[in-house]
C-alpha cells in the first residue's frame, strides 16, 4: 500500500537527520583514532593488522621504491606533524624519515624503532650489502616470520599503552598474526624438506633474507647489490659466475621492482636460471586486495624461491594467507 503523501516530508526528514547523525558519528570516530605513520608496506601491514579497525595507519615511503635510499617528500612532514605513533624499521634503514620526524613530531608522540628494539646488536648480521665498516647492519628482520611476530608484539604494546581501553582487541589481533605466522614458518619448514640436499642457496639482487637464513638453516651466498647500489665490478661478477657454476646452484633470484642485467648475465653464463619477480617490501596486487599484505609478500618469495631450488610447495600452497583484519591503511603507490 502506498503510503500517504504527507507523509513523504516527514520520512524523509527523519532520513536527512539519521544521515547526518551518521555522518556526524563516522567523522567524531576517525578523529578520535590514533594517527599512526609506517615507512615500509611490510610494517605498514603488520601495523593494520594489529589495529584493525580501531587505528589509522598511512604508509611513508611509496611501494617499488628503493628504502634505503628513500628521501621523505616535503608533504611528508605534515604526516609525521599529526601522527601519534611514528613505526619505522630503523637499523640504519630509514635515517631521513627518522631525522625529519624528530623535527617535525607532535608533543606527546613517539618514534619506535621496532627493528631497533627487537635485534639485540650481538645478533646484527653485516654482509654483501651492508658491511660491518659501513656501520649500518643488515635491516631485513621482516622476511622472516618469527622476526615478524616480534614486530606486531612491539606494535601491539605500543597501541596498547595509548589506547589501554582497546588493550584487548589489539592482543586478540596479535594472536591471530601470530598463529598465520608461525602457520607460515611452518609451511617454509615443511617445504623446503623438498629441496634437493645442498639446494637451499641464494644468490639474490638484493640480500633480504639473511636473518631468515640463518634461522631456517638456509646459505645466502652471494647479493649482487652492493653497498653503494651500484653495479658490481666484472671481476666481482666473474666470480659470482664461477661460484653459482661451482655450486650448481639451479637459480639465481631478481627483483621485480629492480631488474638487473647483471644477475640476467650471471644466469646465461652460469646456466642458473634467472628468475626476476621475488619483492623485499613491495607487496603483490592492489592495495585493498588480500595478497597485497605481509603474509601475501612472504607467501608468495618463499614458494617462488622453494619452487626454484626445485622443491615443491604443497604446505605454502595450502595455507590460508588473507589477513585476518581488512586492511584499510593508505600505501603510497
Amino acid at each position: 500500500m502506498r503510503k500517504p503523501l504527507l507523509m513523504l516530508p516527514l520520512l524523509a526528514s527523519a532520513a536527512l537527520m539519521l544521515s547526518a547523525c551518521s555522518s556526524s558519528s563516522d567523522e567524531a570516530d576517525a578523529s578520535t583514532k590514533l594517527l599512526v605513520a609506517t615507512t615500509v608496506s611490510p610494517i605498514t601491514s603488520i601495523a593494520s593488522s594489529i589495529g584493525g579497525d580501531r587505528i589509522q595507519v598511512e604508509g611513508i615511503v611509496p611501494e617499488g621504491t628503493n628504502s634505503h635510499t628513500y628521501e621523505p617528500a616535503p608533504q611528508v612532514a605534515e604526516l609525521l606533524s599529526k601522527a601519534d605513533v611514528i613505526f619505522i624499521n630503523g637499523l640504519k634503514l630509514e635515517d631521513p624519515t627518522a631525522e625529519l620526524a624528530r623535527e617535525n613530531m607532535k608533543a606527546g608522540a613517539d618514534l619506535i624503532e621496532i627493528g631497533t628494539m627487537t635485534l639485540p646488536e650481538s645478533d646484527y648480521i653485516y654482509d654483501f650489502s651492508f658491511p660491518k665498516e659501513e656501520g649500518k647492519p643488515n635491516p631485513h628482520l621482516w622476511t622472516d616470520p618469527l622476526y615478524a611476530i616480534k614486530y606486531a608484539g612491539v606494535i601491539r604494546d605500543e597501541l596498547s599503552k595509548r589506547d589501554s581501553e582497546n588493550a584487548s582487541y589489539y592482543q586478540a589481533n596479535y594472536q591471530e598474526f601470530e598463529q598465520q605466522a608461525t602457520a607460515l614458518a611452518d609451511a617454509i619448514r615443511a617445504d623446503q624438506k623438498t629441496v634437493p640436499a645442498g639446494n637451499l642457496k641464494l644468490l639474490t639482487y638484493h640480500d633480504a633474507y639473511a636473518y631468515f637464513a640463518k634461522n631456517f638453516g638456509w646459505q645466502v651466498i652471494g647479493a649482487v647489490q652492493p653497498k653503494d647500489f651500484a653495479d658490481p665490478t666484472p671481476a666481482e661478477v666473474a666470480d659470482l659466475i664461477d661460484q653459482v657454476k661451482s655450486q650448481k646452484v639451479p637459480t639465481i633470484f631478481g627483483s621485480e621492482v629492480f631488474p638487473s642485467k647483471v644477475l640476467e648475465e650471471i644466469g646465461r653464463a652460469s646456466g642458473a636460471r634467472y628468475e626476476d619477480t621475488l619483492r623485499d617490501d613491495d607487496l603483490p596486487g592492489a592495495p585493498g586486495e588480500a595478497e597485497h599484505s605481509w603474509i601475501g609478500l612472504m607467501k608468495y618469495d618463499y614458494m617462488t624461491m622453494i619452487q626454484g631450488l626445485g622443491g615443491t610447495t604443497n604446505n605454502l600452497a595450502a595455507m590460508n594467507a588473507v589477513p585476518t583484519k581488512a586492511d584499510t591503511a593508505v600505501y603510497p603507490q
